[in-house]
């Protein structure tokens, strides 16, 4: 789960000193009791899955499908042409089949409806200006290797296969890009300006592939998530979470080599594209228009909303966070405003952490202790998911990020940080909400039960399904109750949850408010990139790189960012409409277990769930 507007410590089992057994195993056991024999819809769904692991390695990297790793998927044309013939096959056969319980109700609704969203994205042309700052194939060839295992000698020939095939990834990536410099559907010039900034790291002796082939080669290096890593971590390779192997045999190295210079030139190669065609070619326009942002809005949210009543609601929730947090910003320093409070909290060394060593074992004892304390009160938490690494990211992008355990816990999940250069002091005031949106009771309960609920769940509901509504919705939940329960009653914590949630609220406005052309709210125009910039550096508190990266991340994924908040106010919707028909009856650990049991679906899917 990406966020790298919050977009880490230690690896050690959460697990021990947990009980497996008594009233909250107990609960656990009867709320995933019986084995359940799989349906056709089922059957349809796991065969989508495997689908998708040949089609696209990268999506079986990420959950934990190692047995395509050594190579990419096809980025050209063709192999988008190839994925979408997979997509009607697959939805004419889920289409054809009869649902035989409530589970194949829900993956029949929203694997459909994820297959519809895909064949109208192509329709549209979407997979032609693919390219952005932060979620695109320029991105994903490279990130891939995060999540790929290092632990050993036969890992690392696997690594060195994939490296051979990043040219010919990025060669495709291209071929799709020119097809649409024909067609007139190409990305912003904004965004093909950033990326190619991105690209260009990627690129010689100092970037991240020939970093990465260096730390395989001198098993001396430390790899260990534990160690202290240098703040300018910006090319460090990936970490599996073990120290590197043995020296590994000369033969491998050298294949190692080779494939960082294929990978090295590949980026280089497609730096030059972006420059010499694609820049040219882009469009100066940043904003996408109402038809392709409702459609982007529909991916994200697994949901129709009403934008223009959305961007409306936006507003006023923004005006909500801030009276909020001026109200608390005057308990914590009579008199102060939110700006100055935030100095008197920065200038606290209470709430300093120094080094990412430190910052690492405090997001790891926090996180430990939501799960101890919340397990058996809020939820019910299996053993296999008390267990959460806490780790520094191998980037300094900026951000804390979530990646969900392998289908058999091998790899368990895991919150990131990615630390930005130069940054070597961290404002616990700030962060431990995060820590609750990351972990526990968000993305790692959240994902972690949909994969421990493999006895109902097939493999595209544990690990492939949902939407950023229903992912970052619950996280935003999860801050609020959070809030509920008693663990931000400092006010210092309280103000840093509104600071995140003020944000989230902003970008509601923002999005919807530039793509869809929308008067700016000082009657001045309408909003554009300028008056997206001014407007968001009014309502964060954080550097202008960020703040302008956070821009970017906006004008180039539209309708991504707000399915935050929309979410937000889904899932709380969604559980006082459940309280109220339920009465003295509500229980809060039955409507969070019968909720995180469906695992990831769209928020249409979700509510019509509850209607039942």
């Amino acid at each position: 789960m990406t966020e790298s507007t919050n977009f880490a410590p230690v690896p050690e089992s959460a697990a021990s000193g947990f009980p497996t057994t008594g009233p909250a195993a107990a609960s656990v056991g009867a709320s995933i009791a019986g084995e359940r024999t799989p349906t056709a819809i089922d059957a349809v769904a796991e065969r989508w899955v495997d689908t998708l692991v040949a089609l696209e390695p990268a999506v079986g990297t990420y959950i934990g499908r190692n047995e395509a790793n050594d190579r990419y998927g096809d980025y050209s044309p063709a192999g988008h042409e190839a994925y979408a013939a997979a997509v009607r096959s697959t939805l004419r056969e889920l289409e054809a089949h009869t649902a035989v319980d409530d589970i194949d109700v829900v993956t029949q609704a929203d694997l459909g409806s994820s297959l519809r969203l895909a064949l109208e994205s192509s329709e549209a042309r979407l997979q032609l200006r693919n390219l952005n700052v932060i979620e695109s194939p320029s991105q994903e060839i490279r990130e891939v290797y995060d999540l790929m295992p290092t632990d050993s000698a036969d890992d690392w020939e696997v690594v060195g296969l994939r490296l051979s095939g990043v040219g010919t990834a990025l060669d495709g990536y291209i071929e799709t890009l020119r097809e649409g410099i024909r067609s007139g559907v190409t990305p912003a010039r904004r965004q093909v300006r950033e990326v190619l900034l991105q690209a260009k790291k990627n690129v010689g002796e100092s970037g991240f592939f020939h970093n990465l082939v260096r730390s395989a080669s001198n098993p001396d290096a430390s790899r260990s998530p534990s160690s202290t890593q240098s703040s300018s971590s910006a090319q460090q390779p990936p970490s599996s979470g073990s120290p590197a192997p043995d020296a590994l045999p000369d033969t491998l190295v050298r294949q190692l080599t080779h494939g960082a210079e294929v990978a090295s030139a590949a980026y280089d190669r497609f730096a030059e594209f972006l420059t010499t065609e694609l820049m040219p070619a882009a469009t100066e326009h940043d904003a996408v228009g109402r038809e392709i942002y409702a459609l982007e809005s529909r991916k994200f949210l697994g949901a129709t909303v009403d934008l223009d009543e959305t961007y409306e609601w936006g507003i006023e929730e923004l005006r909500r966070m801030v009276s909020e947090q001026e109200a608390i910003a005057r308990e914590i320093l009579p008199g102060a405003s939110v700006l100055e409070t935030i100095a008197h909290l920065d200038a606290d060394p209470s709430q300093k952490l120094h080094g990412t060593a430190a910052l690492q074992q405090w997001m790891q004892e926090t996180s430990d202790r939501a799960i101890a304390e919340l397990s058996g009160s809020q939820f019910d938490i299996p053993a296999e998911i008390r267990a959460i690494e806490c780790m520094i990211a191998p980037t300094s992008e900026g951000g804390i990020y979530y990646t969900g355990p392998t289908d058999d816990f091998s790899r368990p999940g895991r919150m990131w940080w990615s630390v930005p250069e130069g940054v070597t002091e961290f404002d616990t005031w700030r962060e431990l909400t995060t820590v609750y949106h990351e972990g526990v009771p968000g993305h790692h309960l959240q994902i972690g039960q949909a994969v421990y609920n493999r006895a109902k769940l097939n493999t595209w509901r544990r690990q492939l399904a949902g939407t950023s509504g229903h992912a970052e919705g619950w996280a935003l939940y999860a801050e609020r109750l959070m809030q509920e329960l008693g663990y931000l009653d400092n006010p210092a914590d309280r103000f840093g949850m509104l600071d995140g949630q003020r944000l989230r609220a902003a970008r509601v406005v923002l999005d919807i408010g530039v793509h869809l052309g929308k008067p700016r709210l000082d009657g001045s125009g309408v909003w554009d990139a300028e008056y997206a910039l001014e407007f968001l550096r009014a309502n964060v508190n954080m550097n202008d790189g960020f703040v302008r990266f956070e821009v970017n991340r906006y004008l180039g994924w539209p309708g991504q960012a707000p399915a935050y908040k929309v979410g937000q106010r889904i899932w709380e919707q969604l559980r006082d409409d459940y309280r109220a028909r339920q009465g003295s009856a509500f229980d809060i650990r039955e409507f969070h277990r019968r909720a995180l049991d469906l695992g990831g679906v769209g928020l249409d899917t979700l509510v019509a769930a509850f209607e039942k």
